[in-house]
């Protein structure tokens, strides 16, 4: 008996807990749309310097093209 009501309360504790995790990704708010957007033009930001640092790398003839 103990250990069915050990069980039980770890269900009632645990239950609400699974609940509240799945629902916070349903709806992204404002302030995360701003973040991913943010985070994209960061990316992209950071790829286009890399470009253009492979670009000059391969003007001045660099033996390493990496950046």
């Amino acid at each position: 008996m103990n250990t069915f009501t050990d069980l039980l309360k770890a269900m009632i504790i645990a239950a609400p807990l699974a609940f509240s995790l799945t629902a916070c990704d349903a709806d992204d708010g404002e302030a995360e749309q701003i973040g991913e957007e943010v985070d994209r033009a960061l990316t992209d930001a950071g790829n286009r310097l890399e470009d253009t640092c492979e670009s000059v790398k391969e003007g001045v003839n660099a033996r390493d093209q990496d950046c």
